[in-house]
């Protein structure tokens, strides 16, 4: 278990796989309940993490669910953020289920509370998860991003995201439109 996270207060975040996560009861139990607050409050904040409205809780522990099903056999990777014991941030990838696109993934979503933003969470996440793909022969990871999100935008093109394209207006809220900017790091590619 990573001790930044068992022994109390901490300035950097302890960055959890699934199976660190699942290992630890006190945590996982937890896990459902704080994700859906985080994913929620952000949502109701105008987050662009896919929802118009904050997600049920059952809505998140289904997604959790598949996420971690698909961990279990070596089609995901699951990330959990802590900062004092507390659940601050989670992300995690998917491999593409096509079977012309399966040694390729999709980092689906990094999400983190708005109280840990400027903690380098979503960065620690982020190598994390890119560290997972590369270890399990990812060759592509892609991911997808609204447009006004300058902060994740200026992030993953720090980790070495190139953008592939951008759909113009595409993302409604409401009366409002956002291009969908689309990025990618090829592994194939670096050494």
């Amino acid at each position: 278990m990573n001790s930044a996270v068992t022994s109390g207060v901490t300035t950097e975040p302890a960055i959890l796989d699934a199976r660190e996560l699942a290992s630890h009861p006190e945590l996982e139990l937890r896990f459902v309940e704080s994700a859906h607050r985080i994913l929620a409050d952000l949502v109701s904040g105008g987050a662009a993490l896919g929802w118009v409205e904050p997600p049920s809780r059952d809505e998140v522990a289904e997604l959790l669910g598949h996420v971690v099903s698909a961990v279990r056999t070596g089609d995901a990777a699951l990330r959990a953020a802590y900062l004092d014991r507390q659940l601050v941030g989670l992300g995690y990838w998917l491999r593409y289920t096509r079977p012309t696109h399966r040694p390729h993934a999709d980092l689906e979503k990094i999400a983190v509370d708005a109280a840990a933003h400027g903690r380098g969470v979503g960065r620690a996440l982020t190598t994390a998860l890119i560290a997972d793909a590369r270890e399990t022969g990812v060759e592509v990871l892609t991911l997808d991003a609204r447009g006004d999100n300058d902060n994740a935008l200026h992030l993953y093109r720090s980790l070495g995201f190139t953008e592939y394209g951008r759909l113009t207006d595409f993302v409604a809220v409401g009366e409002h439109r956002y291009d969908k900017v689309f990025h990618m790091l090829d592994f194939r590619r670096q050494g």
